[in-house]
C-alpha cells in the first residue's frame, strides 16, 4: 500500500525532515516538498516534486497538497526563526487543504510540552513541560492549541510527541506512550522510520503518542 502513497511534506530541510526525506527515498516513496528556501533544498530525484512557498501561507498549502494522499509535517521554527504561531497557523491551513482534496491522513510532530487528556506525566517530563512554559511560552502554548484544533478536526491526525532529537543514522529501539515520555532522546532515523510505518497504520490515528528511545 505504501508504494502507492504520495506523501506532501513540510519541515523537509530541518533536522528531523532531512532523516525522513532520506527515508522516503530509501523506500522509493514519492513526495511533494514545501520549500521556504531553495537553497536549502538541493536533492533532484524523480520522486521528489519541490513547491516553493510558505506554511504560512494557504495558496502554498493548497499547491502542496494537490495529487497526495497524506500529509507529513515535521515543522520547526526554523532558521531565522519564523512567528510562534506557526504551528497553529500551518496546521489550520493543512485541515482545509485537506478538506479541499480529500485526503484524510495528516502525522504531525512536536514537543513533549503538549498536553493531552490521557497524560500522567512523569517528574521529568512535567519538568520539561513546566520549563518550555517558562522560557517558550507563545510557541508552547501555540502548540498546544495546535493540539486542540486537530482534536476539534474530523480527519486522522497522529500526533508525535518527542524529547531532544538526535541527528544520527542510528538505529535504537523505541518505546511509544500514550501517558508519559518513556525517555530522554529519539534518534531522527528512528522517527522516520516511525512515521513512515503511520502511513498506512490505523494504530495512533487522533492520538498524540510520546516516542522515545530505550
Amino acid at each position: 500500500m505504501k508504494s502507492k502513497i504520495k506523501t506532501a511534506l513540510l519541515g523537509g530541510t530541518g533536522k528531523a525532515g532531512k532523516y525522513l526525506v532520506e527515508q522516503l527515498l530509501k523506500q522509493s516513496l514519492p513526495f511533494k516538498i514545501l520549500v521556504r528556501n531553495p537553497e536549502k533544498f538541493k536533492i533532484v530525484n524523480p520522486l521528489i516534486e519541490v513547491v516553493l512557498g510558505d506554511a504560512r501561507d494557504y495558496k502554498s498549502i493548497h499547491t502542496l497538497l494537490e495529487g497526495c494522499q497524506t500529509v507529513i509535517s515535521t515543522l520547526g521554527l526554523g532558521q531565522p526563526p519564523s512567528e510562534p504561531t506557526l504551528f497553529s497557523q500551518a496546521t489550520t491551513h493543512i485541515l482545509r487543504a485537506m478538506q479541499a482534496h480529500q485526503i484524510s491522513r495528516y502525522l504531525l510532530i512536536t514537543g513533549l510540552n503538549v498536553n493531552t487528556p490521557l497524560d500522567k506525566k512523569g517528574t521529568k517530563t512535567q519538568f520539561a513541560t513546566d520549563w518550555m512554559h517558562t522560557h517558550f511560552p507563545k510557541s508552547t502554548q501555540d502548540k498546544q492549541l495546535e493540539y486542540e484544533i486537530l482534536s476539534d478536526s474530523k480527519i486522522d491526525w497522529t500526533l508525535v510527541r518527542l524529547p531532544l532529537i538526535e541527528q544520527t543514522d542510528e538505529r535504537r529501539g523505541i518505546h511509544v506512550s500514550l501517558e508519559d515520555c518513556p525517555g530522554e532522546k529519539i534518534c531522527a532515523t528512528d522517527l522516520a522510520y516511525f512515521l513512515i510505518e503511520q502511513l498506512d497504520s490505523n494504530t495512533y490515528v487522533r492520538q498524540a503518542p510520546f516516542l522515545a528511545n530505550d
